[in-house]
Formats: structure tokens, sequence, C-alpha cells
């Protein structure tokens, strides 16, 4: 029997809404969700409104998260925003390795390593995103590639690794409308968790939160939510209505 794992619902914005319209999304979720600590909450916001969300939430059950980060504290990096930067703007999570990083920005699962590591070293929480193509799931390589991606993800990654996340984001279910089953979404949660119990630990495999992404809706997200494994979502397109995104985060009980 596996020990309790709070649901830990993130909101990920990606490049939508400009600094007001943020602040509107904001205001209409904590009014949503008031006092509601029954699921922990993280919204990332775009790097341009880290800071009037994170003021927002002041106060508030809800953690702020970015979206994304360099590995080194500072330098000559144009355009990119260190660890301590986001620690510095109050932020707790950071997504790590999302598929749209790893197919648009070429990030590889070495890459994703380095920066679990950063974050770690830098008191950030790190949701790693794995997942797999609809080719590599029609051609049967879907468990190996996310195997791939956690052990190299991991690789090297000291110190206590319980209150990580990692994020299922099957390729083909993001943004497409389309959904993995909960049937197939627990089975690769449940192949995650193995791999995390045989490369870090059963302790730690029992503690680390598993996510699903991948066009999460309030019509599917309890039905996701009951499967053993599955700890939550990482929410896009859902998440930029105040209202949409407070009915999965109920329903994550």
């Amino acid at each position: 029997m596996s020990k309790y794992r709070k649901k830990i619902i993130a909101g990920n914005w990606k490049m939508n809404k400009s600094v007001r319209e943020a602040q509107d999304l904001t205001d209409g979720i904590i009014r949503e969700l008031a006092g509601y600590r029954e699921t922990d909450i993280v919204l990332c916001p775009p790097f341009t409104s880290l800071k009037v969300v994170g003021d927002l939430l002041v106060d508030t059950y809800i953690k702020l998260g970015a979206q994304n980060m360099h590995w080194e504290p500072s330098g000559a990096y144009t355009g990119e925003v260190s660890p301590n930067m986001l620690r510095d703007l109050f932020c707790h999570y950071v997504i790590l390795g999302h598929s749209e990083r790893r197919a648009y920005f070429n990030e590889t699962d070495k890459i994703v390593n380095t920066k679990v590591k950063a974050a770690i070293s830098t008191h950030l929480v790190p949701i790693m995103c794995v997942g797999e193509t609809k080719a590599e799931r029609e051609s049967g390589q879907a468990k190996d590639i996310v195997r791939r991606q956690i052990e190299e993800g991991l690789r090297d990654v000291e110190g206590d690794l319980k209150t990580m996340i990692v994020a299922y984001e099957p390729v083909w279910a993001i943004g497409t409308g389309l959904t993995a089953t909960p049937d197939i979404a627990q089975e690769m949660h449940a192949h995650i968790r193995e791999i995390l119990a045989k490369t870090k630990g059963e302790a730690t495999a029992q503690s680390i939160r598993i996510q699903y992404g991948g066009s999460v809706k309030p019509e599917n997200a309890a039905e996701l939510f009951k499967q053993p494994d599955i700890d939550g979502g990482l929410i896009g397109g859902a998440s930029l209505e105040a209202r949409a995104f407070a009915k999965i985060v109920e329903a994550a009980v």
C-alpha cells in the first residue's frame, strides 16, 4: 500500500497573458479557490508576470512556479534567467524538460539533468517532464523513451528527491484535445514509479508525486486523478481560465 501523497495541480500558462491579463487571471483563481487547502496549487506564468503574480499570491496557499531556467547562477547568457533570479522572486517550483522545450529548443536529457541539479541546489522544486511522441507510442517505444528520460534526467542527482515532481506528458496529447485514457495514463505512471524505485529507492519512489499533463479538462480530471499513481496534473490550456482551472483543482481530492 503506497503512502499518502497530496495531490498537486500546476497551471502552465506557457507564452500567454500580458501582465494585466495575468493579474486578472490570478485574481480570479484566488477568488475561486479562497482558502482551499485540500490540494497543492502552483501557478507558472511567463517570466514577465512572475513578480506581479507572486505579489498577489502572498498570504494565499497558492505557490509560484517558473516555466524554465538556465543552470548557471549568472553569466553571459543573453535572454536566460537563472535559478537565483527565480528564488529572488519567491518562486518555489520550476518546470524543466517540457516537451516544447525539448522539441523547439533542442533540450536534451543531459541539459534537463543539469537543470534539475541546479534547481535542487538552489532549493527550487523541479517539475521534471517526460513523455513520448505519437510515433514512439505507435512503434512500441513509449516505456523505453520514458525510462531513458527519467534515468538520464536524474543521473547523479543527489540529496533528498522526495519533494520533486515528475510530470508525465504524452506529447501526442498536448494541445491536441487527445487525452490518454485513465488506464493508459495509470499504466505509464506506475511504470515511472517502478523506474524511480529501481534507481532512487522505494521510499523515494513512493514519496515523489507524478502529475499527468495532456489536455486535462474539468470533464476528464476526476477520472484521471482517481488512478492510484496519478498525483495531480500539469495543466496547460485549461489553466488560462479561472473557473476551469478551479474545477480541475477541486477534482483532485
